[in-house]
């Protein structure tokens, strides 16, 4: 199922829930209207306003859930979910104009002559019937609030379960004026009005923290967590939650090696937004990586970091240290066609990249190599000029005793000059540098005697895959 299809599917369940609670609503409210007219209950027509108020809630969460749900449009970026917050706090206005009211009622009765309260089965009869579908609908809109996010339809739940509480306070009421305390209604009718308000200040300051943009409670901390543990985060610099209707949007801004590509980069972005989806699915971050140096980076490590930046080919570098200062010396290759005076300030400006880096007294020097080309053309070289080369290869690798088992020796003629490619066998125990230098001498050697090698590259092998190795 698509994302549009789940979106659908979440709209209809919403405005579902919010028809059954306008005739949930309706009924309850002329139901309890017409028991407290019979009666003359005060407790019983208060609760037949709020009843009433509830119809009018419900009609505006419907029409409310209706406009939340359209996409985001040139004028609402983050869409249209705040007019759910306005609906809730309009409902919550009701909740506190009707507790006025009733609160005002009561005091007035209390005061004056006691009225008598007629308290008969019609009128139990409705409240068992209220709190019943009160419990009902309430549990089924909380459920739909929190699957689907809504503001509105929890204001709704809220409702519905104050109508319960104050329903049984008012059958608690009608039950003692029944039983002889004439002053029993008038004082269920002030619970009642005393609950309402409680419930009108719950569900207003949630809907007064949604449309400030306070971030949600403990869900920026669970976050933060889960985006810190995904690997190649260096750490959360700024994570800033918002809450639009049923989601929860905002930026997180992580840091990143500067070392790295820009594909890694994006890739450790998909991670964190795979955690963040993982740990809550309704929140929607903008990820923003930002790059820092490590503190373990190597000075050749930073060196090469500036010149990729400036897609510069550096390679031979040499690093001293000279008392309290840096001395590095770089090879760069620019494009060999290139003007001298175009390739000197590009050095110029890669020089100047690397005393940002490491400080202005660095003392550094470029030497300037024309590019080699990308591809070549070669051609296998004759048979008998490709033996020649193998068995001196052999011979000298015989005499420095560092490479042996030589194999797999190509030989191809280009317009430059004889490129030889060859593979060894080294002690594994021996360092890079060793390696290095023996494959080195190995090539001066060849070079001496077939000056018209242009490249020899030699692969060495730790010489416990000499079996294994293709000859």
């Amino acid at each position: 199922m698509s994302a549009i299809d789940d979106r659908d599917v979440e709209s209809s369940r919403k405005l579902a829930a919010a028809r059954a609670s306008i005739a949930a609503s309706a009924m309850l409210a002329f139901a309890k209207l017409a028991a407290g007219l019979w009666s003359g209950s005060l407790a019983l027509m208060s609760e037949a306003g709020h009843a009433a108020v509830d119809t009018l809630a419900t009609v505006l969460t419907y029409f409310a859930v209706r406009a939340a749900d359209r996409p985001a449009d040139d004028t609402h970026h983050y869409g249209h979910g705040k007019i759910e917050s306005l609906a809730a706090l309009a409902e919550t206005g009701f909740l506190f104009g009707l507790a006025l009211f009733v609160s005002v009622e009561a005091v007035r009765r209390l005061s004056e002559p006691e009225e008598g309260v007629e308290t008969g089965w019609p009128v139990f009869g409705v409240l068992i019937v209220s709190i019943l579908v009160d419990f009902t609908r309430s549990r089924h809109l909380a459920a739909v609030a929190k699957e689907e996010g809504s503001e509105a339809l929890a204001a709704d739940a809220l409702h519905f379960q104050s109508d319960l509480i104050s329903s049984v306070l008012v059958l608690i009421g009608l039950g003692a004026a029944h039983f002889g305390f004439k002053q029993g209604d008038a004082l269920s009718a002030l619970g009642v009005a005393l609950f309402i308000a409680v419930a009108g200040f719950q569900l207003g300051r949630r809907t007064i923290e949604s449309l400030l943009d306070t971030a949600p409670r403990d869900l920026a901390p669970r976050l933060a967590a889960a985006i810190a543990a995904t690997p190649g985060v260096i750490g959360v610099e700024s994570l800033r939650l918002r809450t639009v209707g049923a989601q929860v949007i905002g930026e997180a801004i992580i840091g990143v090696s500067r070392a790295l590509r820009l594909e890694q980069a994006a890739r450790i972005k998909e991670c964190v937004a795979a955690a963040i989806a993982a740990e809550e699915p309704r929140v929607e971050l903008l990820v923003i990586a930002n790059p820092r140096a490590l503190d373990d980076e190597t000075v050749i490590e930073r060196i090469m970091l500036v010149a990729t930046r400036r897609h510069l080919a550096a390679h031979h570098i040499v690093v001293q240290q000279i008392g309290e200062r840096l001395s590095i010396g770089i090879d760069i290759e620019l494009d060999g066609d290139m003007p001298h005076g175009r390739a000197h300030a590009l050095a110029t400006d890669f020089e100047s990249a690397i005393r940002d880096e490491f400080g202005a007294d660095v003392e550094i020097e470029t030497h300037i190599e024309p590019l080699a080309p990308h591809v070549i053309a070669g051609r296998d070289a004759p048979e008998d000029k490709r033996r020649a080369i193998a068995d001196a290869l052999a011979r000298h690798a015989a005499l420095n005793g560092r490479t042996k088992d030589l194999h797999d020796v190509r030989v191809r003629e280009t317009a430059g000059g004889l490129v030889v490619n060859y593979h060894c066998h080294v002690d594994q125990e021996l360092s890079v540098a060793a390696i290095h230098a023996a494959v080195d001498d190995l090539e001066n050697l060849m070079r001496e005697e077939f000056p018209q090698i242009l490249r020899i590259v030699g692969h060495a092998e730790p010489d416990d895959y000499a079996e294994s190795t293709p000859r």
